[in-house]
């Protein structure tokens, strides 16, 4: 029995779905496969994912190809309640409600895993996390995927230490994902949060970019050609001189924080911004954060280091300083993209998407050769959706002659 906001608001998630569909040709041609092979039949599939249209399509995707479906949200500000209702109504078995609080979070997880878990489909690392709770549990799951830069260093984590008790493919780290999604996804729908939040200007203004990753190189592009001037923060040389190459000024955060109008944090870590910056900034800062946690901008800190807060608006909590100064900060510092808009474009979606559905097939025909640690997607599986967008675009490529492959290999 799902549990969810109101089963009345399923049309206008029906909508939603069907509006995604239209633009994710890959997913779709997978799914008219899937009805016809059913990989999936009888496979039970836990799913905790940000709750939208594009991840209810492909929740629909694994039930066409035969799985028993269990799924809850993975960020409690990214669920829209009006989807949810569209795939209980769908027949899908889904826990979530917009803005739970910890609690019931934690249940809709755990509710998930109730009875066997045969695969695993994670956004973040939660799911994953609860399930090894339960030792007997997790070493009953043949394997599953994760989505994400923060689920996988976790996952890592795990592995590192000898605790990850079923193999996890890696979908973020694949080429289709971390290329497209990652940089043209988080790029457009992490402003387009920021944008719908605020409804302010972004040219001329300094925006500070935390991180030069595939996430973070979409977000500093993205604010370049939306006129602002940008700066970038980094840990990693190597990727700080990429960024100054690639137009950008460097510095570390300390100087960054008194410049800096608008922050938008990218990285997977704790502390990119945090006390000492707070009271350094601009009054009127407005700070926000692409990564999966409220940590990045450490929001407790935040909190700590205040003397009241009002809001401003929607999705704007202002934080008063002692000293008067008010720093913004953009749907309680969750994920920008999905708490404050509607994520990633479908055409974007489908590619991550089609790889998650894919490598799940994958791990179901092959989870007896794996080890229990994080394998990346195969090359095949990249490839091929590859191939499958450049279909659905209209595009088409070269191939090598056979003099050609005679050169290549002399």
């Amino acid at each position: 029995m799902s549990i969810i906001r109101d089963i009345r608001l399923a049309p206008e998630g029906e909508k939603k779905i069907e509006w995604v569909k239209k633009h994710m040709p890959v997913l779709k041609g997978i799914e008219a496969e899937f009805v016809k092979s059913k990989p999936f039949k009888g496979v039970k599939i836990a799913m905790a994912i940000h709750l939208e249209a594009k991840t209810a399509y492909l929740a629909q995707v694994l039930a066409a190809g035969g799985a028993e479906m269990r799924v809850a949200g993975s960020n409690p500000l990214s669920t829209q309640d009006d989807v949810v209702a569209a795939l209980a109504k769908s027949g899908i078995e889904v826990f979530a409600t917009h803005a739970c609080n910890p609690r019931e979070y934690v249940a809709y997880i755990a509710e998930v895993i109730k009875g066997d878990v045969d695969l695993v489909l994670d956004d973040g690392g939660d799911l994953t996390a609860e399930i090894h709770k339960d030792a007997k549990k997790a070493e009953r799951v043949l394997g599953g995927a994760e989505e994400t830069t923060t689920g996988i260093i976790r996952l890592k984590a795990r592995a590192r230490a000898g605790q990850l008790k079923y193999p996890m493919m890696s979908v973020n780290d694949a080429d289709c994902k971390s290329l497209f999604d990652n940089r043209y996804g988080t790029g457009q729908s992490a402003w387009d949060g920021v944008m719908r939040a605020t409804n302010l200007v972004i040219a001329g203004k300094c925006v500070v970019v935390g991180g030069y990753g595939w996430c973070s190189k979409g977000i500093a592009a993205k604010a370049k050609g939306l006129g602002a001037r940008v700066i970038v923060t980094e840990i990693n040389a190597i990727k700080a001189m990429e960024a100054v190459m690639d137009g950008f000024d460097v510095m570390p955060m300390d100087e960054a924080a008194p410049l800096g109008d608008i922050f938008i944090t990218a990285t997977g870590c704790t502390d990119v911004v945090t006390t000492k910056h707070f009271k350094m900034m601009k009054d009127g800062a407005i700070l926000a954060n692409a990564g999966h946690f409220d940590v990045e901008v450490n929001v407790a800190k935040l909190e700590a280091c205040s003397v009241g807060k009002k809001e401003m608006r929607k999705n704007i909590m202002g934080y008063i300083q002692d000293d008067g100064r008010v720093l913004n900060l953009i749907a309680e510092g969750r994920l920008v993209n999905l708490a404050a808009a509607d994520g990633h474009p479908a055409e974007i979606m489908d590619l991550s998407f089609a790889l998650q559905a894919l490598s799940l097939k994958y791990v179901l025909e092959h989870y007896r050769e794996l080890p229990n640690d994080v394998i990346p997607v195969p090359r095949e599986i990249d490839y091929e959706v590859a191939v499958r967008k450049l279909a659905g675009m209209g595009k088409t490529i070269d191939t090598l002659t056979k003099e050609q492959i005679d050169y290549l290999n002399a």
